[in-house]
C-alpha cells in the first residue's frame, strides 16, 4: 500500500509507465491469492463458529492488505521486464505457502505446529518481495515499510504462540496495518490508473465468484444427483449469480471507473483506499461466509442447516450488500437504500434454513436480492421518465 515521504506535496510522485490494462500475469496473481481465500472458506464450512469467523477475519484482513499493496504496485508499474515477473512469482509463492498454512495456523507446537509459522514466513516473503518491487516504481514507499514490516513479525511470533496470544498478536498486526495510511499521509505522491485498478479488483471479484460455484460442486462431491441435489445446486448457482448481478450486472464496476476519474489526483489514492480496500472486504468475505453455508447446504441436500452453516449462509449474503452499499456510498454511484433494506431482510433465511429446509433458505435469499435489484431497476426508469 502507498506511504509518503518528506518533500513537498507539490512535488510530482515518481512513476514508471503505469499499466492501463490488467496483464496475464496479474490475473495468475489473483488466482494464488483467493486460493488462500478458498481454504478460509473450507475452513470455516468445516467449524462454522464464532470463533472460526474471528480467525478468517483477522488471517483475511492482514493477507488483503497485501493483496492490496501488490495491486498498488502493478497499477504503479507494469510487470514487464523479467526480474520484476521472477520476483512477482517469488510473492505468488509466499502467497500459496500462506494458503496451505491456514488450516492449522492457529494449531500448538506439535502436530501441525509448524503451520503458523510457515504462514508468518510466508507473509514476510510476501512484504519483502513487494518492497522491494515498489520502491524502484516509488520510493515514497519506504516510509510505509516498518508498518509493514512490523506487521509480518507479529504473524511469525503468532505462528509460535497458542490462542489467546495468537489471536492478540494478529489483532495487532492487522491494527498496524489499517493505521498506515491514518499516519501516512497519501496526497501528491501516488497516480492511481483508474481503468487498470477498476479492471483488476473486478477481475479479483470474479475469481472469487468462481471459486464460490466450486465450493457448491465440492460439496455435491459423493452424493448421487437426485432432484434436491439438482434443485440445491441450482439454488446455489442462482444464489451466486444474483450477487453478481448486484455489482457486474448493474454496471457498478464502470460508474466506479467513471467516479474515480473524476477525482482529482490527490483524492484517488483515499477514494480507492475507501472503496477497493475497506468497502471491498465485507463483499468478498460475504462471498467466503456464503460459499461455506452452499458448501454445508449442498452437501445436505432436502435436509435442514444447522445454526452456524445458516448463519454463515445469510450473512454473508447480508455482508456482501452492506460492502456494496458502502462501496456506492463512498463512490457516490447508485441508490444505496434497496441494497441496504435487503441486507436486513437477508437474515431472516437463517431461522427458515434452521427449521424448514437449506433450499428455502437460498431461494429466500436469492429472492430479496433480485427483489432489490428489481425495485433499483423500476426506480432508475421513473427518474429517466420524469
Amino acid at each position: 500500500m502507498p506511504g509518503t515521504d518528506v518533500t513537498s506535496p507539490s512535488e510530482p510522485a515518481p512513476t514508471a509507465d503505469p499499466p492501463q490494462r490488467v496483464s496475464t500475469l496479474e490475473l495468475f496473481f489473483d488466482l494464488v491469492f483467493v486460493f488462500t481465500i478458498t481454504q478460509l472458506t473450507s475452513t470455516l464450512a468445516k467449524d462454522v463458529t464464532l470463533a472460526s469467523a474471528g480467525r478468517l477475519l483477522l488471517v483475511f484482513g492482514v493477507l488483503w492488505w497485501m493483496y492490496g499493496g501488490y495491486a498498488w504496485l502493478t497499477n504503479a508499474r507494469s510487470p514487464t521486464r523479467a526480474a520484476d515477473r521472477l520476483l512477482l512469482l517469488v510473492g505468488m509463492a509466499g502467497f500459496l505457502v500462506i494458503g496451505l498454512s491456514i488450516p492449522h495456523a492457529f494449531g500448538r507446537l506439535g502436530a501441525h505446529g509448524t503451520d503458523g509459522l510457515a504462514l508468518g514466513l510466508g507473509y514476510l516473503v510476501v512484504v519483502c518481495v513487494h518492497s522491494g518491487l515498489y520502491l524502484r516504481a516509488n520510493r515514497n514507499i519506504r516510509r510505509l515499510l516498518p508498518f509493514n514490516l512490523a506487521s509480518a513479525v507479529l504473524v511469525i511470533i503468532a505462528g509460535l504462540t497458542s490462542a489467546p496470544g495468537a489471536y492478540a498478536l494478529w489483532g495487532a498486526a492487522l491494527a498496524i496495518q489499517v493505521l498506515g495510511p491514518v499516519v501516512v499521509r497519501l496526497e501528491g505522491r501516488f497516480d492511481i490508473q483508474p481503468a487498470h485498478f477498476v479492471e483488476r479488483h473486478g477481475a479479483l471479484m470474479i475469481v472469487a465468484f468462481g471459486e464460490s460455484v466450486a465450493d457448491v460442486g465440492i460439496g455435491a462431491e459423493g452424493h448421487p444427483v437426485t432432484a434436491s441435489l439438482a434443485l440445491s445446486a441450482t439454488l446455489g448457482l442462482a444464489l451466486t449469480a444474483s450477487l453478481w448481478w448486484a455489482f457486474f450486472g448493474t454496471g457498478d464496476d464502470d460508474k466506479a471507473e467513471e467516479s474515480v476519474t473524476r477525482a482529482s489526483p490527490d483524492r484517488r489514492p483515499w477514494l480507492v483506499l475507501g472503496a477497493y480496500f475497506y468497502a471491498y472486504i465485507p463483499m468478498l468475505v460475504g462471498i467466503a461466509a456464503t460459499a461455506a453455508g452452499l458448501k454445508n447446504a449442498i452437501g445436505h441436500p432436502g435436509a435442514t442447516l444447522s445454526a452456524g452453516p445458516a448463519i454463515a449462509l445469510a450473512g454473508g449474503v447480508t455482508l456482501f450488500l452492506a460492502g456494496d452499499v458502502a462501496f456506492r456510498h463512498v463512490l457516490r454511484i447508485g441508490t444505496p437504500r434497496y441494497r441496504a433494506l435487503a441486507a436486513m431482510l437477508a437474515l431472516t433465511a437463517w431461522p427458515l434454513a434452521v427449521a424448514v429446509d437449506a433450499a428455502a433458505g437460498i431461494a429466500l435469499l436469492t429472492a430479496v436480492v433480485a427483489a432489490a435489484l428489481g425495485a433499483e431497476r423500476r426506480l432508475s426508469r421513473a427518474t429517466v421518465k420524469t
